[in-house]
């Protein structure tokens, strides 16, 4: 079974999203952010608000999300794309790089074509800097991660 062709993809705006599709992308981030990664940290954090949502559905399973921002929310001067997470048990079969194709091609939709910054754990460096990303800065702590800002140049 070739899991990208069974991927349906879709983006809303927070007040947009169905009760479900809130709680399987709450849920999802909580299973790895939380309990996968053991990070006590509150996932919740107001800018949930602020962004659009990238859902990748298998059937009616979601299993991978993003949240995208418009530029100057999260970092001044830069569109954002943050919360990039896939489900443990779907890993290896190129969702997360699925995933962040359709959150790029998202941000230049609705926002236009800009430069995008993230905040990637320090582990992901060469996942992002494959999708285009380079590092912008030191290695910084959050959380109790090694993290690294990176950005995408408009392309």
């Amino acid at each position: 079974m070739n899991t990208n062709t069974n991927l349906r993809w879709v983006t809303k705006a927070f007040a947009e999203l169905t009760v479900d599709e809130l709680y399987d992308v709450l849920r999802l981030r909580s299973e790895v952010f939380v309990v996968e990664q053991k990070c006590i940290f509150l996932d919740i954090d107001n800018n949930d608000r602020k962004a659009f949502h990238t859902i990748g559905f298998i059937g009616d399973e979601v299993v991978a999300t993003t949240r995208l921002f418009e530029k100057d929310i999260m970092y001044d001067g830069y569109q954002s794309i943050g919360r990039v997470v896939s489900a443990s048990k779907h890993r290896g079969l190129g969702i997360g790089k699925a995933l962040m194709q359709y959150s790029i091609s998202e941000c230049e939709r609705l926002f236009g074509k800009g430069p995008i910054k993230i905040g990637a754990q320090l582990y992901l460096k060469k996942f992002y800097s494959e999708q285009g990303f380079e590092q912008s800065g030191d290695v910084y702590l959050e959380d109790d991660i090694d993290h690294i800002p990176m950005i995408r140049a408009e392309k």
